[in-house]
């Protein structure tokens, strides 16, 4: 290979290397101001387009060990590259497809993987890196959250039985004295009245009469 062009393979190969992403697409329809406005599109989101011969890209591939895709690099070949997040950088593309109906997208690597069509279009619909970070801390902090939560449950519950005792504690003597208050034994009733000794001396009234009679009696046989 003539030094110019390893030159040429040489600077794709550092460029690929330092890309988490390839992107091919045909250009064969595209003209030069769209060429422009597609490279106007990709700068924001830090990726470049270039033209580049197929047999330049399989070599530099081939030297950042990237998967051997050579037989879908026909035709007139542009590529994107860049050194931030793919999903953004592929949304562009899709748009800019849809838009000007062509930029066709041919195949995609990322991260040395092949990617389909349709795998690369489902890229695009993924939210921006930054968003899917907040959404992965999100879900890294919930499991955190009930962590802490149950790990303060103990200490929570004891303060709940420490409190509960205490007014067990002072309760207490209250409930002990109704206790002794309804198990003490009531008062005995009255006795009746004991009898005087007039009251027991006093002879019923049968025996009253009857010692009248004998009384009477007794005057009657001392009169005659």
């Amino acid at each position: 290979m003539r030094p110019e062009k390893a030159s040429i393979v040489s600077d794709l190969s550092e460029k690929l290397n330092r890309s988490p992403f390839l992107l091919v697409t045909d250009y064969q329809r595209m003209k030069v101001d769209q060429f422009g406005e597609l490279r106007n599109r990709l700068a924001p989101a830090g990726a470049e387009v270039r033209v580049v011969k197929n047999s330049f890209l399989k070599r530099a591939m081939a030297d950042s060990g990237m998967p051997d895709v050579g037989d879908k690099l026909t035709g007139q070949t542009a590529i994107v590259m860049g050194e931030n997040d793919v999903a953004p950088v592929a949304k562009i593309l899709k748009m800019f497809a849809a838009e000007f109906k062509i930029a066709a997208l041919k195949i995609g690597v990322v991260d040395k993987a092949i990617l389909s069509t349709s795998d690369v279009e489902a890229l695009a619909e993924l939210p921006a890196r930054e968003i899917l970070l907040a959404q992965l801390l999100g879900l890294f902090q919930a499991p955190a959250t009930r962590l802490v939560r149950i790990l303060n449950e103990p200490a929570a519950a004891f303060a709940r039985l420490l409190a509960a005792k205490a007014e067990k504690s002072e309760a207490a003597p209250a409930a002990e004295a109704k206790k002794e208050e309804a198990e003490a034994p009531a008062a005995p009733a009255e006795a009746p009245a004991t009898p005087t000794a007039e009251t027991s001396a006093a002879p019923p009234a049968e025996e009253a009469r009857a010692t009248e009679s004998t009384t009477g009696e007794t005057k009657t046989d001392s009169a005659s």
